[in-house]
């Protein structure tokens, strides 16, 4: 079998399912612009290749024969049942299944959604599988299951990632990380949801790529194992809440811990509202977090001891979610501003240069600048050096 493109071509190529999304956008964008001398990553959409169709990976992986298959697809968390076991299930058997096939690399994304709670948890803690269990973590965890079993009976050269809570910009949808960011500027979170032990790991969507171009590059250290990709430090949830709190300058959430039994109950009234008014025809919907909100009054920290014995070296050990923050509140503000997503009354901008209050308070000074912003030419002014390379700006971390 013969692999596509350009005769005499001898980059190695990939396969990248779920390059839309955070994790995936960034490993994409990796490759693109750090090491197309040496890959040719592709990433088909989800018209091109569903995950949910055995005929769709078959034709599409025979007719390009990668050299490895990355998967960072995922369904969203409050997905059905069936789509959430095609997708995080059946899909991944499948992608292993090929890999097995063509005898190449297949790394793929998992989630501590598929562990216990607990104190420096290692790689080799995983739930225990139940009916009981929701069906983003029962998927997870089979799939987890069902490569170590590949592994051992078929030789599946693979390596499973176990992301926490991650943390970057770009990610169009509101979830996780962003979801807490989001309450917090709509101000729509009147105390914290939390309690003063609880703390949470925390993932870089950043410096994924990073890793994953290095385990490529390693497949006897990686291969057959799990890594937990997570910063070295756990963080205290209400600790981060209080400090993005800071960051915006706002009253709420006051610090006031409710304890869980109480907000369990306001989660359920609120749910039993959304259900009255869809039956009266209000579309109406909770955030679908709430599943996990016994998981914000818990402990549940990874440990990354694996991580940093191995040959990986951290790009940047000094970045944290902390050190992001300003620049995480920034663009996703601006975001969601630009959408209006923010409703007016509670709408909070972060505009450190003042220019939305100029837009709206003097207009004529914005059209004064434009001598200036004309003055020099344009493209010598772009971030965008001779040779292609992106210069890092801190909106893209």
């Amino acid at each position: 079998m013969e692999k596509q493109g350009a005769p005499g071509n001898d980059k190695k190529i990939g396969v990248l399912i779920g390059g839309s999304g955070l994790i995936g956008g960034g490993i994409l964008h990796y490759f693109k612009t750090r090491n197309e001398d040496k890959f040719e990553l592709l990433a088909p959409n989800s018209k091109q290749l569903s995950l949910r169709e055995p005929n769709d990976l078959q034709l599409y992986l025979k007719r390009y024969t990668p050299d490895f298959i990355i998967n960072t697809a995922i369904t969203a968390i409050d997905s059905n049942p069936l789509l959430t076991l095609e997708t995080n299930y059946l899909g991944t058997v499948n992608l292993a299944r090929a890999a097995v096939d063509l005898g190449i690399p297949y790394i793929h994304f998992s989630s501590a959604a598929v562990m216990p709670t607990g104190e420096n948890l290692g790689e080799d803690n995983q739930l225990k599988l139940t009916p009981e269990l929701a069906n983003y973590p029962k998927s997870k965890l089979l799939a987890e299951l069902a490569l170590q079993e590949m592994h051992r009976t078929l030789g599946l050269d693979y390596t499973n990632i176990r992301l926490a809570v991650v943390y970057g910009a770009h990610d169009h949808k509101i979830q996780g990380f962003q979801r807490m960011l989001f309450a917090l500027a709509d101000q729509t979170m009147p105390f914290l949801f939390t309690d003063e032990q609880a703390m949470h790991s925390y993932s870089n969507a950043k410096k994924i790529p990073f890793f994953v171009d290095h385990i490529l590059n390693h497949r006897e250290e990686f291969g057959g194992q799990t890594f937990h990709f997570v910063d070295p430090s756990p963080v205290t949830l209400s600790q981060l809440i209080l400090t993005i709190k800071s960051y915006l300058e706002l009253k709420r959430p006051r610090e006031i811990f409710l304890p869980y039994p109480l907000a369990r109950f306001g989660a359920d009234c609120m749910v039993a509202l959304t259900r009255m008014l869809r039956r009266i025809g209000i579309e109406s919907k909770m955030p679908p977090e709430l599943m996990f909100l016994k998981n914000f009054y818990q402990m549940q920290t990874l440990s990354a001891t694996k991580l940093c014995q191995s040959s990986f070296v951290d790009p940047d050990p000094r970045v944290t979610i902390f050190t992001e923050l300003p620049a995480l509140i920034q663009y996703y503000l601006t975001r969601w501003e630009d959408l209006n997503l923010l409703v007016p009354e509670n709408e909070v901008f972060f505009d450190p240069k003042k220019r939305a209050d100029i837009f709206l308070t003097d207009p004529e000074q914005i059209l004064a600048s434009i001598k200036d912003e004309i003055s020099s030419p344009f493209l010598d002014t772009c971030m965008w050096p001779r040779g292609g390379d992106i210069v890092s700006t801190a909106e893209d971390k």
